[in-house]
C-alpha cells in the first residue's frame, strides 16, 4: 500500500467524492430539474425543506443551493445552478466558513434561544454575498417553541434571506412550518446506479473490486450514497497485495450469507425439511451471517420465486444461470397461494427477528413455521375445503410447470418411497371460521391480543385516523411515533384478517385525534363539566375550600337538587 493511502491526512471517500456541482449528484434528477427550472425562471423559493434517508445528500444539496444562490464569477453575476467553474464564494461555502452562510446543527442547538440568534441577524443584510443563507440540519430536533419562533420570519422573510432545512424525520416537522417551505424528497439511489458510481470511484482510486462485490455493497447501502462509500472504504482495505477483492470477501465483511446458500435454505424450509433448515441457518450464523439479513434475503428469494411463477421463462433475473434454474424449479413446485403465504410469514418474521432478544432463535422459529406450513394444503385448496365443495377434482388444472397440484407431502415410508395423499373432503363439513370484522379503529384495538400490548398502545397513542373501512386504514401520525408502526400494523392486520389491507400514512392531511387523545380530551371535558356543575358550585358556596370528589354525579345531583327544591330551603 502506498505512502499516500497510509498518510495521516487521508480523506475518506464519502468526503473526497462529495458532489461539487448539481451534475455530480446521482439519482436526484427530479430535484435537479426542478431547481434548474426555478432558477431559469427566477421563481426561487425563500425556504427549502430537504428530506430523505441518512447519507442521501441533504447537507450536500443545501450547500450546493447556498452556492447557487450566491454564485458569482467573472462571467456570471446572478444566481445559477451551473457551478462550474467555482465562483468566488464557493470555496468558503464548501468549507463552512462563509460569513453570509450560517450552518446550524439542530441536534445540538434545539432551544428557542438558538433560533432567536438567527432571527436577530436576519434583519441585517449580507456582508459579502448576494443572500444570507441559513442552513439548519436535523431541523426536526428543534423544540416546539423554536418552531413557533420561526413561523413569522418564514412567512415574511426579508428579501436578502434564504432558509434551507434538512431532516430525516419529515413527520416530526409541524405542518405550519412545512406549508411555508418548498419541499424536496431526495429519493434512495437504485442499487444498479450506486454500483456504477462505486465502480467509477474504484477506477479513480485504482482499487480492484469484483463487480459482484460492488453490487453487494450497493445493496447493503440501502440507497444511501454515503453508506455505500463508507462500505467501499472498508472493502478496499480487504485487498492483499495486487489481488482483486472478491465477492466472497465482501460478503464476509458485510456479514451476508452466500446467495446460493440462502436459496438452498429457502428450498429446505419451504419443502418441510426442518432439521436441515435449522442446521443450515446455524451454519450461516457461525460463518458470520446476521439473522436479520438472512430473513431479508429469504424475503428477496420468495419475491423472485413469485416473479418466476407469474412470468415464467420471460422473467429476467440478475443471478447466475444455475440460481435462475433453481428459482424456476422452486416456482414449479409451489402454488401462488403457497408462495404468498410464505411471504406473509417471512414478512412477519422480519419484524420479530429485529425485535427479539435472541435474533437467531427468532430466525429459526420462522423457518420452523415455514416447514410446518409446507405440510398444510395450498391456500387455494383449503378455501375449497372450507367452502364445502363436493368435488375437489374440479380444481382448475395448473399450467405445465405451475406446480399447483392438490397433493400433500406425507412422511417417507421406511422403504424411502414418499406416498401421495389425495386431498379429500371429510363427510362432516367443517364449520366455517368466522372472519374477524374490523369496522372501526376501536374494533381493531380490541382485537389486538394481550401479548401484543405494545402494538395496542402505539395504535391508541399515535394513529390519527383519516379514513377507516374494512380493508382500508389511512391515517396520520402523532409526534414521536415508532418508525415501523405502519409496517407492524399492516403485518398484524393482514395476518389476523387473512385479507390484504391498504394501510397508508398520509403526511399532508391532519387526521382526527388518536384514541388516547380523544380519551384524554373527554376526561378533561368531564372534569370541566364536574367543576361547573350546580352541585359543585353549591358545595363550594356552603363549604369554602372543600375538595369535591364525584363518585356518582347523577345520583348525588338529583338528591341535592331535590333537597334544595323543598319549600323553605335556602338556596
Amino acid at each position: 500500500m502506498s505512502e499516500k493511502t497510509t498518510s495521516k491526512n487521508y480523506q475518506v471517500l464519502a468526503r473526497k467524492y462529495r458532489p461539487m456541482t448539481f451534475e455530480d449528484m446521482i439519482g436526484q434528477e427530479p430535484l435537479v430539474k426542478t431547481l434548474t427550472n426555478a432558477f431559469a425562471t427566477g421563481r426561487v423559493a425563500h425556504a427549502f425543506m430537504l428530506t430523505g434517508v441518512r447519507g442521501i445528500g441533504k447537507t450536500t444539496t443545501a450547500r450546493l443551493l447556498a452556492r447557487a444562490l450566491n454564485y458569482q464569477s467573472d462571467t456570471n453575476n446572478g444566481p445559477s445552478v451551473k457551478l462550474d467553474p467555482p465562483g468566488i464564494h464557493c470555496d468558503a461555502i464548501n468549507r463552512s466558513s462563509h460569513l453570509d452562510v450560517m450552518e446550524m446543527d439542530a441536534a445540538s442547538r434545539t432551544g428557542v434561544g438558538d433560533i432567536r440568534e438567527i432571527l436577530d441577524s436576519v434583519r441585517y443584510g449580507p456582508v459579502e454575498a448576494r443572500y444570507k443563507v441559513y442552513i439548519i440540519d436535523e431541523v426536526h430536533m428543534l423544540s416546539a417553541q423554536a418552531f413557533n419562533a420561526l413561523l413569522k420570519t418564514l412567512e415574511e422573510p426579508p428579501d436578502h434571506a434564504k432558509f434551507i432545512f434538512a431532516t430525516t424525520e419529515i413527520r416530526k416537522i409541524p405542518i405550519t412550518v412545512l406549508s411555508r417551505c418548498q419541499r424536496f424528497d431526495l429519493r434512495r439511489v437504485e442499487a444498479d446506479e450506486l454500483a456504477k458510481h462505486l465502480a467509477n470511484i474504484c477506477e479513480k482510486e485504482t482499487a480492484d473490486i469484483a463487480g459482484d462485490g460492488l453490487k453487494l455493497i450497493a445493496r447493503a447501502a440501502e440507497g444511501s450514497v454515503r453508506d455505500g462509500l463508507s462500505l467501499l472504504d472498508q472493502a478496499i482495505v480487504q485487498a492483499q497485495g495486487d489481488e482483486q477483492v472478491s465477492a466472497e470477501a465482501i460478503r464476509s465483511m458485510l456479514g451476508l450469507a452466500d446467495r446460493t446458500r440462502v436459496l438452498e435454505l429457502f428450498a429446505l424450509a419451504i419443502g418441510g425439511d426442518a432439521k436441515f433448515a435449522l442446521t443450515e441457518v446455524r451454519s450461516q450464523y457461525t460463518d458470520g451471517a446476521d439473522p436479520a439479513v438472512i430473513v431479508r434475503d429469504l424475503l428477496d428469494i420468495c419475491h423472485e420465486v413469485s416473479r418466476a411463477k407469474a412470468l415464467g421463462d420471460a422473467c429476467e433475473f440478475d443471478m447466475a444461470p444455475d440460481q435462475v434454474t433453481r428459482l424456476h424449479d422452486l416456482a414449479g413446485g409451489l402454488s401462488m397461494g403457497q408462495i404468498t403465504r410464505a411471504w406473509q410469514m417471512l414478512l412477519s418474521a422480519h419484524g420479530d427477528v429485529r425485535a427479539a432478544p435472541d435474533p437467531l432463535a427468532a430466525c429459526e422459529m420462522a423457518l420452523l413455521r415455514l416447514a410446518v406450513a409446507s405440510e398444510l394444503p395450498p391456500p387455494e385448496l383449503a378455501a375449497q375445503l372450507l367452502a364445502g365443495l363436493n368435488d375437489v377434482k374440479d380444481t382448475p388444472t395448473p399450467a405445465p410447470g405451475g406446480g399447483s397440484d392438490v397433493i400433500l407431502n406425507a412422511p417417507k415410508s421406511q422403504t424411502g418411497a414418499a406416498p401421495q395423499m389425495q386431498a379429500s373432503i371429510p363427510e362432516a363439513q367443517p364449520e366455517k371460521t368466522p372472519q374477524l370484522e374490523l369496522n372501526t379503529l376501536e374494533d381493531l384495538v380490541a382485537a389486538v391480543p394481550k401479548n401484543r400490548s405494545g402494538l395496542r398502545f402505539d395504535i391508541e397513542k399515535y394513529i390519527r385516523p383519516i379514513r377507516f373501512e374494512p380493508g382500508t386504514l389511512i391515517f396520520s401520525l402523532a409526534p414521536n411515533a415508532p418508525k415501523d408502526l405502519e409496517y407492524q400494523l399492516r403485518a398484524w392486520v393482514t395476518e389476523v384478517t387473512s385479507r390484504p389491507w391498504r394501510i397508508e400514512v398520509d403526511l399532508k392531511t391532519q387526521g382526527e385525534p388518536s384514541l388516547l387523545e380523544s380519551r384524554r380530551a373527554a376526561q378533561a371535558q368531564q372534569k370541566r363539566d364536574e367543576e361547573n356543575h350546580p352541585v359543585a358550585k353549591a358545595a363550594r358556596a356552603l363549604f369554602p375550600g372543600v375538595e369535591i370528589e364525584f363518585r356518582d354525579r347523577e345520583t348525588i345531583s338529583n338528591v341535592i337538587e331535590a333537597d334544595f327544591a323543598k319549600p323553605g330551603k335556602e338556596q
